[in-house]
């Protein structure tokens, strides 16, 4: 039987990864080298970080992150020591495009904008950023493309630079790995270079990595009127994060955009199925159901047209009450984040009295019960 460490807070794991062994369960930033040490398996989160400081000494073979990204593991050192590390990519995209596109509907509401008539320059463009840009040509958009990795492979047909972006549009949202160090590194992409050469006063969202964008220059773009305004998602130094563009952004929030209870089961699965792969486990475990939404019908009969978008995917998910929270209570980011009541995702719910003219749209984005 495989020993496993799994972080307390990764939904449907608990009674499902005893299939494959025995398991101990921790809060993620409970983990420790004493705790590790004798475990063969550790399926994580982000909130930990796995170097040689807490891996040195033990027999751990496999690192299972039910996570899309990886910089919360030190590649290097595990790939130098036959410390296999898995990820989950893709699992939770769907859930940052709702994210992003409730957070999209916000801002036009806010400050009294069309999204048809912006630019949205979407920087990064994997999993998550593809779905990012397809909402956004759904939403009647003008959707810029950057990601030079892929433009390096796949020519630049598709894709525009970045001094593009900067020059033309009229929102940026990041959507990258965190990478430190290379030709194409995203650490402080967003640095006071970048905010100062921008042609535009774009908004800036990021909910992709922290480090991605620097607190300070943000901050003073912000106060400067450089850029009009931020959402902030990931940030710099979690979870001690920056008061000051806490109080700026727009819409602030404790790491939760791919906290979809769907995105979750899909990183829980993949984490399992990268376990059984690797150790060549025989066993198939019964995965959990996941819950119907409390409120499953959305009823948009009393609802004018031109507000029912707005109302359909904001029933889904409201960043508001959560930028509210942190903002009221910023000490809490880890518990909020801990103990987040994962939303469902689009497919959930199903749709009474839709005015035809966003029937198209709402299909588009993944409701399916119209």
């Amino acid at each position: 039987m495989v020993k496993i460490l799994a972080d307390a807070h990764i939904p449907y794991l608990q009674g499902v990864a005893e299939t494959f062994g025995d398991v101990e369960y921790l809060p993620g930033n409970q983990f420790s080298r004493a705790n590790i040490r004798d475990k063969d398996a550790l399926i994580v989160r982000t909130v930990t970080r796995f170097d040689e400081s807490i891996l040195s000494g033990s027999r751990v073979k496999l690192i299972c992150s039910a996570t899309i990204g990886y910089d919360h593991i030190d590649t290097d050192y595990c790939d130098s020591h036959d410390i296999a590390w898995r990820t989950a990519p893709g699992c939770n995209a769907n859930s940052v495009e709702q994210y992003v596109t409730a957070s999209l509907l916000h801002l036009a509401a806010k400050y009294r904008f069309e999204l048809a008539e912006k630019t949205i320059g979407v920087v990064g463009v994997g999993n998550v950023g593809n779905k990012v840009a397809l909402a956004c040509e759904k939403l009647g958009m003008k959707v810029l493309l950057n990601d030079p990795p892929r433009e390096e492979r796949e020519g630049p047909a598709l894709f525009t630079d970045i001094e593009s972006i900067k020059r033309d549009a009229d929102i940026i949202t990041f959507h990258t790995p965190l990478t430190r160090t290379g030709k194409h590194k995203t650490f402080h992409l967003v640095d006071d270079g970048f905010l100062n050469s921008l042609g535009q006063k774009p908004f800036i969202i990021n909910a992709a990595r922290g480090e991605i964008t620097a607190n300070q220059p943000l901050v003073k773009a912000l106060q400067d009127q450089k850029i009009a305004g931020a959402v902030i998602d990931c940030w710099e130094n979690e979870p001690d994060i920056d008061k000051e563009l806490l109080a700026l952004a727009d819409i602030a929030t404790p790491h939760i955009a791919g906290y979809s209870a769907d995105g979750k089961w899909n990183g829980t699965k993949m984490s399992l199925e990268n376990l059984k792969e690797f150790f060549d486990l025989k066993e198939t475990p019964r995965y959990q159901t996941i819950p119907l939404p409390q409120e499953p019908l959305i009823n948009l009969k009393e609802v004018a047209p031109e507000n029912q978008l707005c109302h359909a995917v904001w029933h889904t998910y409201d960043p508001m009450p959560e930028t509210e929270a942190l903002k009221k209570s910023p000490g809490n980011f880890y518990w909020f984040r801990s103990h987040y009541p994962l939303r469902r995702e689009y497919p959930a719910y199903s749709i009474l009295a839709p005015h035809p003219a966003i029937i198209p749209v709402l299909r588009d984005l993944g409701f399916n019960k119209l």
